[in-house]
């Protein structure tokens, strides 16, 4: 009897914290996703600095001012259309993450809800068990 009783509690205690786990085991994956991405961003956005001081290092002359300032403008270009596409990038991965946590609620809810029905059908067992020997 104390067996089955401890079984039973380990089995609740199991299905409680599982949505926790699934939650968390997604939210460190959100995170590293997240953090790989920006790492590459910012690499990108530094490489683009870098090139521009270097190209910055190399003006000499009026001609060379004019073609350094017609880079910067063609740079900021492509700079804003990077920043847009990272942008994007970043709210698709939030939404997804968002239907991630929505599916594990979700789950978590059907659970629940099917536990109090679970436990009902045994009580009714008993129930019709005794009613039957009185």
């Amino acid at each position: 009897m104390q067996d089955k009783i401890m079984n039973a509690f380990a089995e609740q205690t199991k299905n409680m914290y599982a949505p926790m786990r699934k939650m968390n085991a997604l939210m460190v994956e959100n995170m590293e996703k997240m953090t790989e991405f920006q790492i590459e961003a910012l690499k990108s956005y530094s490489k683009m600095g870098v090139n521009q001081l270097k190209n910055a290092t190399e003006i000499k002359d009026a001609d060379s001012v004019r073609d350094f300032t017609a880079s910067q403008a063609e740079l900021m270009s492509t700079l804003s259309k990077k920043v847009l596409e990272d942008a994007k990038s970043m709210a698709d991965m939030t939404m997804e993450f968002k239907q991630e946590v929505e599916k594990i609620v979700e789950e978590s809810r059907t659970t629940a809800a099917a536990a109090p029905a679970a436990e009902a059908k045994p009580a009714a067992k008993s129930n019709s068990r005794s009613s039957a020997s009185a």
